[in-house]
């Protein structure tokens, strides 16, 4: 007989018990109280986990313990299970290889691609670029192609998805899969409420009812209602943000996918299937398409392939603590509406999409310097899609600018004119975005060349900010607004 399966909670779905092997899944209370995180990233673990034990019955064995030694020793036999998504992980399970108690740490199913054939894919390569990868990855999973070509006569409809919001409170389209709640969410939220209140768990961010997928059926169910009445819509306004809607046209997939409930590869084939059969045009669907086995499959290969010190990569020498409103989601402490709005997204929902994630947070962060590895850790547990894989090249990468341009060519920063022109966030704020200097000026148009003027040591060779470095050194307020944004410290704005 085969080695019972040690499963992760973010390894529930079917492709992970494929061989229909018996399962061990545990709850660690030790991993829970390891880091402050959103109450309702904890919330969806854990239920997410108890749900699959649930479903398997007898054919799994669920321990509820301190450690995951202390499951494996009341276990009591040697267990086999799939790569981990982590660094540390990884380091345990090959420890606990070598004690005795893991036999074989096998290819993981959770991803359309295995490390060593990216390994193979990257070697020689004098630069990653997310656009050969994605590529390689619509070919070799025949995804939008005909003959090895793209599928509509191109590759990237990325002009076509950046439309700026409409003149609306909400888009005009239908609202997203919205699971129900049952017994075993109700027995999380009691737990949770006990361990606070009585054992002192930290946590932050608000309670509220649950947005997210966490079991198969919900997760299917949310595909089909994205792919069947969201997608359409999905790309155009891709890049843009609404105050009153938070979630636009986004599939809210993420965290059913981070789970392991759904594959990358039958999404992306779900959203295809709409699109040969006339209900979703091009732009859409290969906007998507490209943040599955685009982007997220490139984030997950570039975790591994960078190596575990990736994270500490400091490159424009960011050091600054991030401020207790910052790291405590405290948005009615921010008058900047923007950074106000999207804080409280985060606050009370535990998400809000990429462009708020990059364009909003992650260039506030930029701008002021806060420290990377930090950043990361916020963005990590702040977020209920966050993961040990996902958030170091999203954040010290893309984000951040932190490892000099292995990620991306330059940094992600912007002044107010572009959250003017991709939101609605503007008009109603007590700044002015086409301001940099005054009290009413606009942190984030001050902070831009704030930003580049501290950093131009290191990027002012950097060909693609060439025309802002020298439109810097004709701004006659520089000083004054230097002095300004020094000023400013770790206040809220």
């Amino acid at each position: 007989m085969p080695n019972r399966r040690w499963l992760f909670a973010d390894q529930l779905g079917p492709h992970f018990t494929a061989d229909r092997r018996p399962v061990l899944l545990v709850e660690s209370r030790a991993v829970l109280g390891r880091r402050v995180y959103h109450r309702q990233k904890l919330h969806l673990t854990l239920s997410a986990l108890r749900h699959r034990a649930a479903e398997l019955g007898d054919g799994a064995v669920f321990l509820q313990t301190g450690t995951y030694r202390e499951a494996l020793a009341e276990l009591g036999e040697t267990v086999d299970v799939f790569e981990p998504t982590s660094w540390r992980a990884q380091q345990l399970v090959e420890a606990l290889r070598d004690e005795g108690a893991v036999g074989a740490i096998d290819t993981t199913p959770g991803f359309s691609m295995p490390r060593d054939e990216f390994g193979a894919w990257a070697d020689g390569r004098k630069q990653l670029r997310l656009e050969d990868f994605y590529r390689h990855q619509r070919r070799r999973l025949d995804l939008l192609v005909d003959g090895g070509e793209p599928a509509g006569g191109q590759w990237n409809h990325d002009h076509d998805n950046r439309e700026p919001p409409p003149r609306t409170e909400r888009l005009d389209v239908p609202r997203p899969y919205r699971p129900r709640e049952d017994d075993i969410d109700a027995e999380v939220r009691d737990d949770l409420d006990r361990w606070i209140r009585d054992d002192g768990l930290q946590v932050v961010g608000e309670d509220g009812p649950r947005q997210f997928a966490v079991t198969r059926r919900e997760a299917l169910a949310a595909v089909d209602r994205f792919c069947d009445e969201r997608l359409p819509a999905f790309g155009p306004h891709e890049d843009a943000m609404l105050q009153g809607d938070d979630q636009m046209a986004h599939s809210l997939l993420s965290v059913p996918l981070n789970l392991g409930l759904v594959h990358v590869h039958e999404v992306a084939e779900a959203a295809v299937r709409r699109h040969d059969d006339g209900d979703a045009p091009i732009a859409s669907v290969e906007g998507f398409v490209r943040q599955l086995i685009g982007w997220r499959e490139y984030v997950w290969q570039l975790y591994w392939h960078f190596g575990e010190d990736y994270r500490a990569h400091n490159r424009l020498h960011a050091g600054k603590p991030l401020p207790a409103w910052f790291d405590d989601l405290r948005a009615d402490d921010v008058d900047a509406a923007c950074l106000s709005g999207v804080l409280r997204g985060v606050r009370d929902h535990g998400w809000v999409h990429h462009i708020p994630r990059l364009m909003v947070l992650g260039n506030w962060a930029l701008q002021r310097g806060y420290d990377p590895d930090a950043l990361t850790e916020w963005f990590q547990t702040r977020f209920v899609d966050g993961y040990d894989w996902v958030m170091p090249v999203n954040v010290v990468g893309m984000s951040q600018h932190a490892d000099g341009g292995l990620m991306a060519t330059k940094p992600y920063a912007s002044g107010g004119a572009y959250i003017d022109r991709m939101s609605d966030y503007c008009g109603g704020c007590r700044y002015d975005p086409k301001k940099r200097v005054g009290d009413d000026a606009c942190p984030f148009t001050a902070g831009y060349w704030w930003f580049l003027d501290r950093n131009a040591d290191v990027l002012e060779g950097n060909h693609r900010l060439a025309r802002p470095m020298q439109q810097r050194h004709r701004l006659k307020d520089l000083g004054e607004l230097v002095a300004q944004e020094d000023a400013r410290g770790a206040t809220a704005p």
